[in-house]
Order: structure tokens, then C-alpha cells, then sequence
């Protein structure tokens, strides 16, 4: 939904006509139709990009769109830059897609097949579909795609430190390490890309990964570099409902330690919308303007997969520290008012 402000025309009994411009603010949240949800923004060049997961039945979440823009009012959406019949190793939904440029190339991440381990509930051993899949790659040398699977099979697909395999973000740090932060199940693990994508190189002790997770954990993390700070974000709650939220801590460097600090984004009573979680951050470029890229559930909401992708402004306070975002409908633009 886009409500513009406009102008109408008025005219009295004798002929004469003016220009009133409604008074309606611009509505841009959503920010395109649609039911999507987990964005993840970037800016490539001049343009901002959003990767979301289409969010449906899993028998239904077989594909990724993405969505572009000059001036984050207007958006064209790429449509299927990426689905399972480039991946023959995916047999079950695909969500959660992350993206990082790298010499020319757009590396597409995603988690897909919903794996399973023994002694879960969710577990059933005579499916495969469950048991079998974790963290993929695409790659494809423009941003809209089409993508290609990278390596045939999963980048990450055993379990580590009882992280699910979901939920992968990538961070370029300012010497140039590609961190790959990922999980779920209440954990989250942290390791470091070698230079084609292809693996890891191991940490001092030999390990692949480590754990990171700060209290309160649940999936979706994130990370940007402020003014020297790491910020290293989250999702709490149940990705279901209202519960969902987003947490933040600060450090000084990319593999922290983290302390959470607290939450900026949760709805309450009274609020515009529910569920609001599994974000993304945008810095508009040459300046300290900041938006949050998010899903929320709209009121009154139908169904588990009802999310929609909004923007809203995230501000900082003179510390450093993150002021709680409001949810709003009328979102940003990157075009002066």
C-alpha cells in the first residue's frame, strides 16, 4: 500500500479554481507489496537493494526476489533472481537470504531444507528432506541475478555448537576479512571465509567456528561498523508471533566480546503492527543516516506468514548507543520533502 500526497482541485461557485494540497502524509511502509519477510538491505553503487524471503508455506517458498531502488520510494522487483531448480540439493524452502559483493561477483547466501538433527521434535527419520541441508551459496555477476548454486552442495551443513545452520550474514571488516556470522536454535557461531567462499579458515585453536552468543539470542544476526563501534544485532522471541524483537551489543572489534545492551525494535500495546524482527541496517551513503530494514506482522494479522518489509529510521544517542525505533507507516526517503 502507497498513499501519495496529492493536490485537488477546488473550485467555488464562481468559476474560480486553486491548487490544496492533501495533507496526507506519504505512506512507504511496506515498502513494496507483497508478503516478504528477513530483509536484507545494501546499497550496490547508487541503488538500494532488498533481498527478503518470500514468505509462504514452506511447500510454497521455493524462490527469492529482489527489489531496487534510487530513492527508497519507487521499487522494481527482480523477480525469481534465484530458485530451487538452480539448486539441486535443496528440496525444501529457501529463506533468509544474504548478499555481499566481492571483485565483480554478488555472492547470494540463504538458508534452505529447514535441516533437522536427531532428537528434535521436529525430526522424522524415514524424511530426508530434514536431515540434509543447511547454509547455501549462489553466485551471479549482477545484483538482480539470475544466481547460480556455487558449490552443489551446502557451505555449512553440520551442526556446530547446537546452531541450526540458518540465518547466515556476512560482514566485511575494514581489513578485509569476510566474517560469517549464522545460526539459530538459540545459537551463534562466528567464522571467517577463505578468499573464494568456498570454506573457512580455522581459528588458532583449529576449530571452524566459535560461539559467540550474547544473552537473549535467538537467530538472525547482523552487523555494522559506526564511528570505531561493531555493532552486533539479533532477533529475540518466537518468529511466530508478537514476541519477535530486535536486541543489539557494542564492541570494539568485529569478534567482540558482546554484552547485550538491550532492545530497539519490539512492538507494544497500541502499536501500528506486531512480530517485528530478523533486520538488516542501511547507512545512506556520505552520511550518518541510518535505517532499519525489518519485517513485521500487520493488525489485525491472518496468518503465521502474514510479514511485510518496512523501513524506519534508526537513530543514536550522544554515547553511541541505539534510540528505540517507532514503527511507522510512513517509512523513509531518500528524496528531500
Amino acid at each position: 500500500m502507497k498513499i501519495k500526497g496529492y493536490f485537488l482541485v477546488i473550485c467555488s461557485l464562481f468559476g474560480v479554481c486553486i491548487l490544496a494540497q492533501d495533507s496526507k502524509e506519504e505512506q512507504n511502509n511496506p515498502v513494496f507489496d507483497g508478503w516478504y519477510a528477513d530483509p536484507e538491505g545494501v546499497v550496490f553503487g547508487d541503488t538500494y537493494w532488498v533481498y527478503p524471503t518470500f514468505s509462504d508455506d514452506y511447500d510454497k517458498q521455493l524462490h527469492f526476489d529482489a527489489f531496487s531502488s534510487k530513492d527508497l520510494v519507487t521499487w522494481e522487483k527482480h523477480e525469481s533472481i534465484l530458485d530451487t531448480t538452480k539448486i539441486k540439493w535443496l528440496r525444501q524452502a529457501l529463506w533468509a537470504p544474504s548478499i555481499i559483493g566481492k571483485e565483480n561477483k554478488y555472492y547470494l547466501f540463504f538458508g534452505a531444507n529447514d535441516i533437522q538433527r536427531p532428537g528434535r521434535d521436529s525430526y522424522d527419520p524415514n524424511n530426508d528432506i530434514n536431515h540434509f541441508g543447511g547454509i547455501g551459496v549462489a553466485v551471479s555477476d549482477s545484483p538482480s541475478g539470475p544466481f547460480e548454486d556455487y558449490l552443489g552442495k551446502p557451505l555449512v551443513s553440520d551442526f556446530y555448537n547446537d546452531a541450526q545452520p540458518i540465518d547466515q550474514f556476512v560482514f566485511k571488516d575494514v581489513d578485509g576479512t569476510f566474517y560469517f556470522f549464522y545460526g539459530g536454535w538459540s545459537h551463534c557461531n562466528l567464522g571467517r571465509l577463505n578468499s573464494d567462499f568456498t570454506g573457512f579458515l580455522p581459528w588458532e585453536d583449529g576449530q571452524t567456528f566459535k560461539e559467540i552468543t550474547p544473552e537473549g539470542y535467538v537467530e538472525g544476526p547482523f552487523m555494522f561498523l559506526r564511528n570505531g563501534i561493531y555493532y552486533f544485532m539479533w532477533s529475540e522471541g518466537g518468529w511466530t508471533n508478537g514476541s519477535y524483537k530486535v536486541a543489539y551489543a557494542m564492541s570494539d572489534k568485529a569478534t567482540g566480546p558482546y554484552t547485550r545492551i538491550g532492545t530497539i525494535l519490539e512492538s507494544k500495546e497500541g502499536d501500528i503492527a506486531t512480530g517485528a524482527g530478523h533486520h538488516s541496517v542501511i547507512n545512506k551513503p556520505g552520511t550518518d543516516e541510518w535505517i532499519i530494514v525489518y519485517h513485521r506482522r500487520p493488525i489485525p494479522n491472518l496468518d503465521r506468514d502474514h510479514r511485510v518489509t518496512c523501513m524506519d529510521k534508526m537513530e543514536f544517542n550522544a554515547d553511541g548507543t541505539i534510540k528505540p525505533v517507532k514503527m511507522t507507516f510512513e517509512g523513509v526517503s531518500n528524496v528531500p520533502r
